[in-house]
């Protein structure tokens, strides 16, 4: 027997990862180049970008537009259906983090100061100069709101849970690196290792940085004006460098502590401090208009989703108000889709599909719905109350409108200076998440669990500094809004792609679920003793083997004088009949022991039978109490989708090679329905 390794081993950070050349110096060197071409000829780089976003805009809004909705109906179909079970691991896997932290982690990736600063602007500007209508009026302020909530939602979020399980199905169930290029497997293969998997990586790592720039920029814009409400210190480049490069600071050594320990406490932290912020508005505001409106935003949110989710404005498009909102949002979410996709694979190892998708698509909305409603709301009251400069300040300096709208409010000082360090936190957040991603998404990884050197994703901290303060260099957040909806489109198509990738992986998924109710499953003990027939001693024979706990000598043991005989038989009947078979018996990594019958290890579809011991705590029947060791030894059945939760410790050599068969036969259900679905 030769030696066997576990395939999914534990976390080592850094352990082996090396670059992919061409993606990292060529997502660098177009960086770089473009940063300081922003920086060196910020007139020239506007006029370019200008003209750019103005041809994609007409020739692609509604590729934009369709592409977002697809995707949404996409994956709610999936995790509605039978699908939506599929874990994404193996099938013994279970999440790494608690549901909190879970949910801190997948939120606070995805949402960074840029939602303070369009909480208060963007309603305020839907309410003054809708893309329809007369600005001002009850209808406006009713719609206001609802449009952010629109931009801001689930169609987004939509997005990143494509990506999100995509990568996390490929990567932990299917044993593919944790990359972009893995969710094309199912379409061309083993060439995503050669250069159309390359090609995709780049366009992941370039989309990502540029919609990480945004948001960055954006949020610096907003610290900016920040520390001038605060302290007077004037907004300007010289400020918003200083931020930039603080941030970067910050970011890096967060980043470089790796995500269990860094990026889940600011995190947790994140998500407590900035729902503290909007109770206090919620309790020391008109807290009753605010819960009426929250109500209606709901209600005219549900009841207009659908037809908002394709609106094109075909016959009047008001160009300028669709680029400027739902097409550079639209490309603001496809551009981060691939960073936080990855990141969420990254956190949502066992949990299943289902659960992810209505974690990724609720959860954040939940806290959306909440804050922009009320921040919103708030801001449109403070007009509707007869505050006109209000508004006008907002539409002229955008950074202005949250720090303007909290002066409103008791304990001012306090107040803001809360809402500036959960602004930084945000920025923190969102840029040490995305220097591990690009590491990541640019690196070679030996494991799911492995990280990006440190080296590289302090690289990726500074160049995504860099890039932030090249394109306010150019024109500020319009600049920074059209480099998104640009960069957004080359990685549009690649989701389109994985899309597909999934569609194809899922659908032999199906397959598999399908062979399982067609072959018996394996755990009927007691039905062959050594001739075929059923042995009148066999229930007690069963009886007694369901409520013994042997410990790990007799597992060995058991191992050696029944498993290893039943695997080598079956082995050598298996290569009699012409069948590619052998047995391995070894240690994986953390020093289990593990006897494997593998078949067909080379083929495409390969068989694997695994016996894996495994330390659990003995169960309390009635009033029986255990004595002696409180913890005994299962053996458990591992294949190729991981852990089957059922023991065969105790099993005859005759019930163990049933048990072999029985999944045999299965695997051979799924491959002949593969190919009659060809």
């Amino acid at each position: 027997m030769t030696e066997v390794r576990d395939s999914a081993p534990t976390a080592r950070p850094e352990s082996g990862a090396r670059i992919k050349p061409v993606v990292f110096f060529g997502s660098g060197a177009v960086t770089l180049a473009i940063a300081v071409w922003a920086i060196i000829a910020p007139t020239s780089a506007a006029d370019t970008i200008g003209a750019v976003v103005s041809w994609t805009s007409q020739w692609f809004g509604w590729f934009y537009i369709l592409l977002t909705t697809l995707v949404l109906v996409f994956v709610i179909v999936v995790g509605a259906s039978r699908l939506g079970r599929t874990r994404l691991g193996p099938e013994h896997s279970r999440p790494e983090f608690s549901t909190f932290a879970w949910a801190s982690m997948l939120f606070a990736a995805g949402i960074g100061t840029d939602l303070m600063f369009f909480a208060v602007v963007e309603p305020v500007t839907q309410y003054l100069t809708p893309p329809r209508g007369e600005g001002g009026t009850l209808q406006a302020a009713e719609e206001a709101t609802v449009w952010t909530l629109f931009h801001y939602g689930i169609s987004g979020w939509g997005l990143y849970a494509l990506m999100g399980m995509a990568l996390a199905y490929f990567a932990y169930r299917r044993n593919l690196p944790l990359a972009i290029r893995s969710a094309l497997y199912p379409i061309v293969g083993k060439r995503i290792h050669g250069g159309i998997g390359t090609a995709v990586d780049l366009a992941a790592v370039l989309g990502t940085i540029f919609g990480v720039a945004a948001s960055l920029g954006i949020g610096v814009v907003l610290l900016n004006y920040g520390l001038t409400f605060l302290f007077g210190i004037p907004e300007g480049t010289g400020a918003q460098i200083g931020l930039v490069a603080l941030a970067v600071i910050i970011a890096t050594a967060s980043a470089v502590t790796g995500v269990d320990r860094g990026i889940k406490l600011l995190s947790q932290l994140n998500v407590l401090l900035a729902i503290g912020l909007a109770l206090f508005l919620l309790v020391t505001g008109n807290t009753v208009f605010l819960l009426n409106a929250l109500v209606q935003n709901v209600g005219d949110f549900v009841s207009s989703f659908p037809g908002l989710t394709l609106e094109t404005f075909a016959f009047d498009q008001p160009v300028d108000w669709l680029s400027a909102w739902t097409l550079f949002f639209w490309a603001w979410w496809i551009a981060w889709a691939s960073f936080v996709g990855l990141f969420l694979a990254r956190i949502s190892r066992g949990r299943t599909i289902r659960q992810f998708v209505a974690g990724t698509l609720i959860i954040p909305f939940t806290y959306i719905v909440m804050w922009i409603s009320i921040f919103g709301n708030s801001a449109i009251e403070v007009i509707r109350n007869g505050d006109v400069a209000f508004g006008e300040v907002t539409m002229e300096n955008n950074a202005a409108g949250f720090y303007q709208l909290l002066a409103q409010y008791p304990w001012v000082p306090f107040i803001a200076g809360l809402a500036t360090f959960v602004g930084l936190l945000f920025y923190v957040t969102s840029a040490d998440s995305a220097a591990l991603v690009m590491a990541n998404l640019s690196s070679h990884l030996p494991t799911p669990q492995t990280d990006g050197a440190r080296w590289v994703r302090i690289f990726w901290a500074v160049a995504t500094g860099l890039l932030t303060v090249g394109m306010l260099a150019v024109g500020g957040v319009p600049a920074l809004q059209n480099a998104t909806i640009i960069m957004g489109l080359p990685f549009a198509f690649v989701i389109i792609l994985v899309m597909y990738g999934l569609w194809k992986a899922l659908r032999v998924e199906a397959l598999l679920a399908a062979s399982q109710e067609w072959a018996m499953r394996s755990s009927i003990s007691g039905r062959a003793a050594g001739n075929g027939h059923p042995h009148h001693e066999g229930w007690r024979q069963r009886l007694d083997r369901a409520l013994s706990f042997p410990g790990p000598e007799r597992a060995q043991e058991f191992l050696d004088e029944t498993a290893v005989p039943a695997v080598e038989e079956v082995a050598t009947h298996l290569r009699e009949r012409g069948v590619e078979a052998e047995t391995r018996d070894g240690r994986d990594e953390d020093g289990t022991r593990v006897v494997e019958l593998a078949a067909d290890a080379d083929g495409e579809h390969p068989f694997s039978y695994q016996l894996r011991p495994h330390q659990v705590p003995v169960p309390v029947y009635g009033r029986a109490v255990p004595e002696g060791d409180l913890t005994y030894t299962r053996l458990e059945v591992h294949l190729q989708d991981g852990g089957q939760d059922y023991d065969v410790m105790g099993y005859t050599h005759g019930q163990l090679i049933d048990d072999i068969l029985d999944q045999y036969e299965r695997h051979l259900e799924y491959v002949r329905l593969m190919q009659a679905n060809r």
